[in-house]
């Protein structure tokens, strides 16, 4: 009777039930439990294992580059991270009511951390996530009608939210502005997008490299859209002056399935190369001035 029993659930796919049946049947043995109460107590232990697998597939279907979740965060590290504003959004509300979210801050922060934790809360609320950097987005359309391909596109329309990092890192190949636009376009009040960028709004013309097509990417995606502005210095510089020890720190996520913020652009068409942020030569002071005439009178004096 039990092992049949067995096989039928199995044929019914109710492996969650089937899992814990043997416990149940005690529980209700040693409680007297009725037909209805332990009716209802397999029932849900179905749903939940079904809730979890649920959650472990649109995990993978997002693409998250490195998933950590939203309380292992370190907000006292920077205090201009408001800890009330994120937890706000990861309650889900701007997803609901299908609002933008732009974080904008420099390399090292926490925006990538912070946006694939907000994934991952949509994802347990139920909702449909896709994460990808801007570098996989252009890869995606690169192929000549990619725009006219329905199945490309369909991966950047259907999500409930859609989160595009690393803005900002580069400037993109040609026709990137037209991709990003059409994305934004369709998207526009219907479904949640959130962009992280180390770049002022200002700059996404030459980033893009199409400043009309910047423009209007702007003016729709800034139109309901919250946005999470963020100083200070990078977790990563934090972590190399404390000896690398790596131990309770936060750093934005590395690796896996999408490139880091810097090296994933290295991959993407003929982009040319911007010189990086903070690189500056020795300044040499002018013929005549008074540092140039030290140096002089230094090395006269020195030669005596």
């Amino acid at each position: 009777m039990h092992d049949r029993l067995l096989t039928t659930l199995k044929q019914l796919r109710l492996s969650g039930l089937a899992e814990t049946l043997d416990v149940r049947l005690a529980e209700a043995a040693g409680h007297n439990l009725s037909h209805a109460e332990f009716l209802e107590l397999i029932l849900q232990d179905e749903l939940l294992v079904r809730q979890q697998r649920q959650i472990a597939r649109r995990v993978k279907t997002a693409g998250f580059r490195e998933l950590k979740p939203l309380d292992e965060f370190d907000f006292s590290f920077n205090p201009s991270i408001h800890r009330k504003q994120i937890f706000d959004l990861a309650t889900c509300r701007f997803v609901r009511e299908a609002r933008d979210v732009l974080l904008l801050g420099p390399p090292g922060v926490g925006k990538s951390f912070l946006v694939q934790a907000l994934g991952y809360h949509a994802i347990k609320q139920g909702f449909v996530v896709y994460y990808r950097s801007i570098f996989d987005v252009v890869r995606d359309f690169l192929h000549e009608q990619a725009l006219g391909d329905e199945k490309t596109l369909a991966k950047y329309l259907k999500p409930d939210l859609l989160i595009v990092d690393d803005m900002g890192m580069k400037q993109l190949p040609k026709r990137s502005g037209e991709y990003l636009f059409e994305i934004i376009m369709r998207r526009y009040e219907t479904r949640s997008t959130v962009m992280t960028s180390n770049r002022p709004l200002e700059d996404w013309g030459k980033l893009i490299g199409d400043v009309p097509s910047a423009t209007a990417i702007l003016d729709r995606f800034l139109h309901h859209a919250e946005i999470v502005s963020i100083t200070g210095k990078s977790y990563r510089l934090r972590d190399r002056a404390g000896g690398g020890s790596g131990n309770g720190q936060v750093s934005e996520p590395s690796g896996g399935t999408a490139k880091s913020e810097g090296d994933a652009a290295d991959t993407v068409g003929d982009a040319p190369q911007n010189q990086p942020e903070g690189s500056s030569k020795p300044a040499i002071p002018p013929p005549g001035s008074q540092d140039s005439k030290r140096g002089k009178a230094d090395g006269r004096q020195g030669r005596k």
